[in-house]
């Protein structure tokens, strides 16, 4: 491998500008096929087979008009003061144009509903007045006819109008079970309404034709341009989340502000404006084809808008790293005196051998995501993992093509044409006080860290997720406020067996009766079954609504709706972790043993990369969980942690954290290899390579941190969660722990059984066969000089 990069190094610094256009030409055919064949991306998750999905599948094939999927458009005043008639006749209007937008079926009008609602209870309670009232004349009746009986009246000229009365009270009996199941069904819908008690505020409850999580963008942004295009004096209209779904802009300005703070690392680092962007053109070529090309494929595959997000921020990440690990081998090669084109090739052939090694572990990491048997999570691996591809070949093909157009301008101009000292001062080897402090206070720290992750809980955000000026947070907020937080997320319950009416009361009944439960209404019935609407008494996410679900269930209901759904998601993405987990470690350990030919070496480095998944898992728990820090990271109300993000942030952390651990131990390793003490060898290995990797460490920190304030809620936790694994991974474990532990265990960290020795491969990351094949100057020790502090910036 490393013979073939060195020669495709050698190729594309001969033919840079046929290799650039090339690579335009690649972008710009993604670009066109996204602009031509790309279709509609969601923010909706689903997983087929679930206990909510069947549901669902279910209700769309007998009874289409409540299998499908719903959105809300909450209206109120602005003053707080009840509607006018004017603003009821208006709005009952617009409500109706939105009804009529292609993939509707309807949109219930909440003043209808509610005039509904009214005239049934006076009925009921004019019913109730008059059985109350002939109960009473029965009953004066009766007492007449009892006093005549004492008073020795015949009985057979008091028969007829006991037969009347026996009549009359017979007649009561049959109308009185109508009224008291209409009573009863009035009395379980009470915590169900359309239009708040001051008047101030309606639901209107858009229902669609197709299925929650097929509902198109299209459908939904009509939707919202129908109900807020329209301007109704003294009323907002704002609409909940399931109407937003929208994935316009992919990036924001969070995102580019960590790709600036990158560009400012990578200045300080080289010393040039010139190489200082190279990495970062490089990157935005590499996941402009990625991602462009990944939605163009969008139209033919389901895909959800966080799919294309984690392969740009992973593209981008990446991208600058891995261009950055050729660029610092080649610019040490041209201070040591080496050719042009000679360098090129050879740092590709060396530390591109090792990015390409690097790259692998991330895209076997990402693409194992398919073992899980989640389609979703399988296509975000498989397209993460196609743009962490994309990198590395733009790593070794544009970069030695870009560093051939720039020659020498790649240094800073005072040392172009100077020859850098190969020679540095001895590295001491760390203390062993030194070492076990730095092993405890290290492991120590991350266990500290990723104690919250004791409490994790996993979900879907809700409107109370999204910023406090959004529209969706806005509804949210107004429907929790006016109507009851369980309003947001109502559930579809399913009851098979008898439809009569006092059967279906019965079964509201005990349905109302479960705790936690703040309204019950029957919306839709079968032959076979009736569905019934019922409302928590709290939000989507709370504790609470699980436990209610999970009631039902076992209480022999069959239970849908955006709440369960998500429920039932995160079930399933839970139980598919631990076997996602123990597939990643054993192959951390197989590539580690690969790579650096020792036991303990590979078990301290996957132990370490536990570490820092759960300390990181501990981190975003307590921000995004508990709300710890919530007004720096915009978290103003703590909800479970995004149910996916566990399992992604495994295979992602992992590829980078073997990444960090290659370009560090291996140095230490090739010290050992050629003579050095073991301890030394820990030292001068960690000296060579901190500076590189700390830089690039801070790249991938600042990228991922740009999502953290992201406008899509899924992404703002795993830009975190990705920022902060890569901190500890990186700064705590990889610089910190590892050496420390490898100073403690001396020769024995390079261990190895003889027969595993025997038939294991030489990978040879690092191409040192191919410097032997290939000599060249010596290069400067990165220590002899102080690259990452230059007196100033050339352009």
């Amino acid at each position: 491998m490393a013979e073939l990069l060195h020669r495709l190094g050698r190729f594309s610094a001969r033919h840079a500008w046929r290799v650039v256009a090339a690579w335009i030409a690649l972008l710009a055919a993604a670009v066109a096929g996204f602009a031509l064949f790309g279709g509609a991306l969601t923010t909706a998750i689903t997983i087929p087979g679930t206990p909510t999905d069947e549901v669902s599948q279910r209700l769309s094939a007998e009874l289409p008009e409540a299998g499908g999927g719903v959105g809300l458009v909450v209206l109120h005043t602005a003053d707080g003061s009840p509607f006018t008639a004017a603003q009821r006749q208006e709005i009952s209007a617009v409500l109706a144009r939105a009804g009529q937008v292609d993939g509707v079926r309807q949109v219930v009008d909440p003043f209808a509903i509610a005039a509904q609602r009214e005239q049934g209870a006076q009925q009921l309670a004019a019913g109730r007045a008059q059985l109350d009232q002939a109960r009473a004349q029965l009953d004066a009746g009766q007492a007449q006819l009892d006093a005549a009986r004492a008073a020795g009246a015949p009985a057979s000229a008091l028969a007829p109008q006991q037969q009347q009365i026996d009549a009359g009270r017979a007649q009561l009996a049959a109308q009185t079970p109508q009224i008291e199941l209409g009573e009863s069904q009035l009395r379980l819908a009470e915590g169900i309404r359309t239009v708040s008690a001051d008047g101030s505020a309606a639901i209107a409850t858009v229902a669609f034709t197709a299925p929650q999580m097929e509902v198109t963008t299209a459908t939904k942004d009509a939707v919202v341009a129908a109900v807020r295009g329209t301007d109704v004096p003294g009323v907002v209209v704002d609409v909940s989340s399931e109407l937003t779904q929208s994935v316009d802009g992919l990036a924001g300005p969070g995102e580019i502000i960590g790709v600036v703070i990158a560009g400012i690392v990578l200045v300080v680092m080289l010393g040039t404006l010139l190489a200082a962007g190279l990495p970062i053109l490089t990157a935005l070529i590499g996941v402009g084809v990625g991602v462009a090309g990944a939605m163009a494929l969008s139209g033919v595959v389901d895909m959800t808008s966080v799919t294309p997000i984690l392969g740009l921020m992973l593209g981008l990440a990446v991208g600058i790293d891995y261009s950055l690990f050729i660029l610092n081998r080649h610019r040490r090669q041209l201070r040591a005196g080496m050719a042009v084109e000679d360098s090129i090739a050879l740092a590709n052939g060396t530390s591109g051998n090792a990015v390409v090694f690097a790259g692998f572990t991330v895209v076997i990491a990402l693409a194992a995501l398919n073992v899980t048997g989640i389609p979703f999570l399988g296509m975000m691996g498989t397209v993460a993992a196609a743009c962490v591809a994309i990198a590395v070949l733009v790593a070794v093909t544009l970069t030695p093509a870009l560093l051939s157009l720039l020659g020498p301008r790649v240094l800073p101009r005072k040392v172009r044409g100077t020859r850098s000292s190969s020679h540095a001062a001895p590295v001491p080897p760390m203390r062993t006080r030194s070492a076990v402090v730095r092993t405890v206070v290290g492991i120590g720290l991350l266990v500290v860290v990723a104690l919250p992750a004791l409490s994790l809980r996993l979900g879907l955000p809700d409107g109370s997720s999204e910023p406090q000026d959004s529209t969706q947070y806005q509804a949210y907020s107004v429907v929790a406020e006016k109507f009851g937080a369980g309003q947001n997320g109502t559930l579809v319950v399913v009851a098979d067996g008898p439809v009569d009416p006092a059967s279906q009361v019965a079964v509201a009944s005990a349905i109302g009766a479960v705790p936690d439960v703040a309204g019950v209404a029957q919306i839709a019935a079968t032959a076979d079954f009736t569905v019934y609407q019922v409302v928590p008494a709290q939000g989507p996410t709370a504790e609470s609504t699980e436990e209610l679900v999970d009631t039902l269930r076992a209480d022999g209901f069959a239970v849908a709706g955006v709440p369960s759904g998500n429920i039932d998601i995160s079930a399933k993405l839970a139980a598919a972790l631990p076997l996602y987990l123990g597939v990643v470690v054993g192959l951390s350990l197989l590539i580690m043993i690969l790579v650096f030919r020792s036991i303990l070496v590979p078990v301290t480095a996957t132990a370490g990369f536990v570490l820092s998944y759960f300390a990181a898992m501990g981190a975003v728990v307590a921000i995004y969980q508990w709300g710890w820090l919530g007004g720096v990271f915009g978290v103003h109300d703590p909800g479970p942690v995004l149910n996916f993000l566990p399992t992604i942030l495994v295979g992602v952390l992992f590829g980078l954290a073997m990444d960090y651990q290659l370009f560090l131990v291996s140095g230490m390793r090739e010290a050992f290899a050629h003579g050095t003490p073991a301890r030394r060898a820990v030292m001068e290995g960690l000296h060579a390579g901190r500076a590189v990797v700390t830089a690039a460490a801070i790249i991938m920190f600042s990228v991922f941190g740009g999502f953290v304030f992201s406008h899509l809620a899924m992404v703002r936790p795993m830009g975190f969660g990705l920022a902060i694994g890569v901190l500890l991974d990186a700064f705590v474990v990889r610089m910190l722990i590892i050496p420390a532990v490898m100073h403690l265990a001396g020769d024995a960290a390079w261990w190895l059984p003889r027969w595993l020795d025997r038939i294991l491969p030489d990978v040879d990351v690092e191409g040192a066969s191919l410097e032997r094949r290939h000599p060249s100057p010596e290069i400067p020790d990165p220590r002899s000089e102080s690259e990452g502090a230059p007196d100033r910036v050339d352009a």
